[in-house]
């Protein structure tokens, strides 16, 4: 066989890999958003309290936050490919958690699974896409970062039209997901395993090497203002996903199903710009598409309190296509920072999100029953404006000079 050959079906194999997390990204999200669309019915089978509620979305993203940078600084030095399928067996049991609950506690268990599940699959899943790359790195993170944005696309519809007629116990449907995810996961393994074998400990302890010559207070300050950019928009999605329903609910008076449709319209728009973005920073620079991704979201989320409820939707698509864009871009912004560390990058930022968006969901639980839900997803609204500071990060060229 030639080498052209050999080349080609190296590269086939890859691509197979990459699609592959992708897809076990989508059932992983599709579980996990699942819950917080279903934050209504929970409200009126238990009787919870908004800030009942954020404490399930709490203890679902804080499980992530906390594991998230431990799993992957930890198998920066040490990859572990089993934890793939093992993963996806926390989730499961999560959503037979779920489909069970009787009480406050039952829910926040099964919730704590789930974020187990999601702390594991993340970091180790984006160093198989990183390894998967080739030279894409944008567009290959876009991949497999719009597997996750598909599956939270579906949340919304799997709660309209599997939970709701069903109730809880429709949750066990999503067994069938998760046993899915852990055959696609097993099979990633033995890739993964074979790719691990092949690096060369060197060339890691060489990237090691150059991101230990950076200025330690460059590296922090980039990392300070990527953290603001994730606040204002993981902590705008919180407000969306966790508590827009009930706003639409609250302004319009129509039924919990009609409420989807603005949360999918945002998550399925979102799986085309995290596609799309990754692209365009691969080709017109990390920084610029940063930049538009978060402050060009800020007129239609300023606007979508006061819209109509098919104007939501539209609105909703284009927050969703523009905002969702960035979260790829912003990760191999941070791995071209800190090279040979993949997987504590991966796991920090995916970690911030969740910890960012359950805390967010706390937070913002209790201001609504302290004030009203109109006022806070108002207030919120403005959250994009802080894209501003996007400006202040380097130019991708000066983070070329500093490697």
């Amino acid at each position: 066989m030639s080498s052209t050959a050999i080349a080609g079906s190296v590269r086939q194999g890859a691509n197979l890999m990459l699609l592959s997390v992708s897809m076990a990204h989508l059932l992983n999200d599709a579980m996990q958003n699942v819950v917080p669309a279903v934050f209504p019915l929970f409200q009126k089978s238990m009787q919870l309290s908004f800030v009942q509620i954020g404490w399930v979305a709490f203890t679902l993203n804080l499980a992530a936050s906390i594991l998230q940078p431990l799993v992957g600084a930890y198998t920066d030095r040490r990859p572990m490919p089993a934890l793939l399928p093992i993963g996806m067996v926390f989730t499961l049991i999560g959503m037979v958690g779920f489909a069970i609950s009787t009480q406050l506690w039952m829910l926040i268990a099964a919730a704590a699974c789930i974020g187990i599940g999601s702390s594991i699959l993340h970091p180790e899943s984006s160093r198989v896409a990183h390894l998967a790359a080739g030279k894409g790195k944008g567009f290959a993170q876009s991949v497999f970062q719009v597997g996750g944005n598909t599956g939270q696309a579906l949340a919304p519809l799997m709660m309209a039209y599997i939970i709701a007629p069903q109730g809880q116990l429709g949750f066990l449907w999503f067994t069938l997901l998760a046993a899915a995810g852990i055959l696609i996961q097993w099979y990633v393994s033995r890739w993964y395993g074979e790719q691990v074998g092949q690096q060369s400990r060197a060339a890691q302890a060489q990237l090691s090497d150059r991101a230990d010559n950076r200025s330690k207070l460059f590296v922090w300050s980039v990392i300070s203002l990527l953290i603001v950019l994730l606040f204002s928009k993981f902590v705008y999605l919180s407000s969306m996903t966790g508590y827009y329903s009930f706003y639409f609910l609250e302004r319009y008076h129509l039924q919990v199903e009609n409420a989807q449709l603005p949360l999918f319209a945002l998550q399925f728009a979102g799986m085309i710009g995290t596609l799309l973005g990754g692209r365009l920073a691969d080709r017109y620079g990390r920084k610029q598409m940063i930049w538009f991704s978060i402050l060009g979201t800020a007129p239609f989320a300023i606007w979508l309190p006061f819209s109509s409820p098919a104007g939501s939707v539209f609105l909703c698509i284009a927050i969703g296509a523009i905002l969702m864009s960035s979260f790829p871009v912003i990760i191999v912004y941070a791995q071209e920072m800190l090279p040979g560390k993949v997987g504590t990058i991966a796991g920090l930022f995916f970690g911030l999100s969740f910890g960012m968006a359950g805390l967010g969901s706390v937070v913002l639980g209790w201001l609504m029953d302290v004030y009203s839900v109109e006022k806070i997803i108002q207030i919120c609204s403005y959250l994009p404006l802080l894209g501003v500071f996007a400006i202040l990060l380097p130019k991708d060229s000066k983070m070329a000079e500093k490697a």
